[in-house]
């Protein structure tokens, strides 16, 4: 299992499995967030499976499924609701880590500026310079 923080309280995964959930739980993580289509995964780690496992050890299970099409921005406000009003830390999951990267950044560069988000996704080892212009034009259109 490969956990990035990106904050203390959002981080991000590749594909994580049935049998990932416990240490999940034990590192204090609230709610998992899976924007990993099913169409993608075989059914042992398709958000059912991945979902009973995490809500019988007690933890909140949503799924947001996001591909290049459906990076929009009702998508990106609602991965950046389940983040915010979750009890605790939230680990979202994808088939690397970098769409719930993008997603985060997305939904957070009008407050924390281009630099910072990119910085902070860097940190996590998620390059994500090519985004650069749209973020910055979120940015504006928000400042």
């Amino acid at each position: 299992m490969d956990i990035r923080p990106i904050t203390p309280r959002y981080a991000v995964s590749p594909q994580i499995s049935v049998e990932d959930i416990p240490a999940i739980a034990a590192a204090g993580f609230t709610r998992i967030i899976c924007n990993r289509p099913d169409a993608e995964v075989p059914p042992s780690h398709q958000a059912e499976a991945i979902g009973a496992a995490a809500r019988a050890a007690g933890l909140d299970f949503e799924v947001l499924e996001l591909t290049h099409q459906t990076m929009t921005p009702e998508n990106v406000a609602r991965q950046t609701a389940l983040a915010e009003t979750a009890s605790g830390p939230v680990l979202a999951y994808c088939a690397s880590g970098t769409r719930c990267s993008v997603v985060w950044a997305l939904g957070h560069c009008g407050a924390l500026g281009a630099d910072t988000v990119l910085s902070k996704t860097a940190a996590a080892g998620y390059q994500l310079d090519a985004l650069r212009p749209r973020l910055e034009e979120i940015a504006a259109a928000r400042g």
